[in-house]
């Protein structure tokens, strides 16, 4: 077995060999996929439904090994597992199959009297050889959504999971070596050395998911051969409680897309909250009540919440709890397990808006809420900031509602609940200015990896001389007439009328 950008080395016993991968290496993987790829057959429908149906074999058949290599990486709860990486993957798979063809179809579209006799229609190709570069937070979901809309569109792709949960970046190389034509799909395991090799080549396509950092680095290298990016990347989605709800079923919403997607640590989790300061007492203290019935009265111990991924997020969170500006303002939680790697629920009171965790992307289980006079000045907060991924608004005032609706710009949004949008495949899921560019889902996966190619038909026929030089004033009254769309005005100018 060869072994790409691994230290995976068993000895003469198991005949693996360790091989560095590097560009040399990446621009044979790439000029391999292109040869592949020119052979035409990812274009057929017979060979895409194929894959997709022997990607969601390999993930409904390697169920249990996903939840433990999520439990390894992430201490992920089987559930979260379950629901938001294998149940979400199996959905859109599903969809896909349904749709696919119908997908595929031309598109016919009108033509103008300027091309009479003539047809058209929009004919969907696939882009060619497309990388796919997966984050650590859902590492299966992230890894195989993309990977699955590239293959329904014909694409041949490479996929880099993440280094950071390397249980599930071994897993998905040795499933998609296993069930998949690895003519035209590969894994390539590693960490920086191994990204920057993949970024030195050139792509039809590379979808990013991530942070904003390394967006701005893939973006770079993307540019350099003028290769489209989709960027899956985050912010700080905020959210809107107004006074007049049932706070109850909010805060059970709000905890349920924080603290139970990841313990926070998702692009779309609740990033802070505003609300106004008659309501933020009472809305703490129904987080209060409701967290301990999720969590119990001592959460590091509960099995339902997943730890941080490395020592080096757990750093940055505790620094960010520390912070001389927030370090009072905890109205619950703030416990701590640093060998464990695990941070209880927080929830923090009336937090200035230039401390530290106000700054950046929490991406963990701190949530901390800033308070307003009026709840319609919340729009304000939002709007000063970058537009983030998701914003939520929770709220029975209809017109307060559309008023959110029209003026705060994010990826998406959500009225009274908190990351559903998520599985609607009907609804493009992506971010809009720094969280992100492009988006997917449903047919929105199939488009991202798809060229809508323009096609014009025109027979013999009709041959005017109209076009051609010599140019006389009849040639141009006409040609005006017919680039205007106009029959009067093309009856006039054939008759010499002003």
């Amino acid at each position: 077995m060869l072994v790409y950008g691994t230290i995976t080395m068993a000895g003469a016993e198991s005949g693996s060999q360790k091989k560095v991968f590097d560009a040399e290496a990446a621009s044979f993987l790439v000029k391999e996929l292109r040869e592949s790829f020119g052979s035409g057959r990812t274009r057929s429908y017979e060979w895409r439904v194929s894959q997709v149906k022997a990607l969601l074999k390999a993930v409904v058949e390697n169920e249990d090994q996903i939840v433990d290599a999520l439990r390894s990486d992430l201490a992920k709860p089987p559930l979260e597992t379950v629901v938001y990486e294998v149940g979400m993957f199996k959905n859109s798979c599903e969809v896909i199959l349904k749709e696919l063809k119908h997908w595929m179809v031309p598109e016919k579209v009108k033509t103008s009297i300027s091309t009479f006799p003539s047809s058209a229609e929009i004919v969907p190709e696939p882009l060619g050889v497309v990388l796919v570069i997966s984050a650590w937070n859902y590492p299966i979901l992230l890894s195989l959504d993309p990977v699955v809309g590239a293959i329904a569109a014909g694409n041949a792709v490479v996929l880099k999971p993440s280094e950071i949960a390397p249980a599930s970046s071994s897993l998905l190389a040795k499933l998609i070596e296993k069930y998949m034509d690895n003519s035209f799909i590969r894994v390539v395991e590693g960490a920086v050395d191994e990204t920057t090799a993949l970024l030195q080549q050139k792509w039809d396509k590379i979808f990013y998911t991530g942070n904003g950092k390394v967006g701005r680095i893939v973006m770079t290298a993307a540019a350099k051969h003028l290769t489209p990016v989709v960027l899956e990347l985050g912010g700080k989605s905020p959210v809107v409680v107004d006074s007049n709800i049932n706070l109850k079923v909010a805060a059970r919403r709000i905890i349920s897309g924080k603290w139970g997607l990841n313990n926070g640590q998702a692009c779309i989790s609740p990033d802070y909250i505003i609300t106004t300061k008659d309501c933020a007492p009472k809305l703490v203290d129904v987080l209060k009540t409701e967290l301990e019935n999720c969590y119990g009265k001592n959460p590091l111990e509960s099995e339902d919440l997943s730890r941080i991924v490395s020592s080096n997020h757990f750093a940055r969170l505790s620094k960010l709890l520390n912070d001389d500006k927030v370090s009072g303002k905890i109205a619950y939680g703030g416990e701590k397990d640093e060998k464990k790697l695990r941070i209880a629920p927080t929830v923090l009171l009336d937090v200035p808006q230039d401390s530290l965790i106000m700054g950046e992307e929490i991406f963990g289980p701190l949530l901390p809420i800033i308070t307003v006079n009026k709840v319609e000045e919340s729009i304000d907060v939002i709007n000063s900031g970058s537009k983030p991924l998701a914003a939520y608004i929770f709220t029975n005032n209809k017109k307060f509602k559309e008023q959110f609706v029209k003026n705060v710009s994010a990826g998406g949004l959500l009225v009274n609940d908190t990351v559903l949008h998520l599985v609607v495949h009907t609804l493009p899921f992506g971010g809009v200015g720094e969280s992100g560019m492009g988006a997917y889902h449903g047919k929105f996966s199939f488009d991202a990896f798809t060229h809508k190619k323009a096609v014009l038909y025109r027979s013999f026929a009709g041959d005017a001389s109209l076009r051609y030089p010599p140019y006389t004033d009849t040639k141009l009254r006409l040609m005006k007439a017919l680039i205007g769309g106009s029959i009067i005005g093309i009856i006039r100018a054939l008759f010499g009328w002003s």
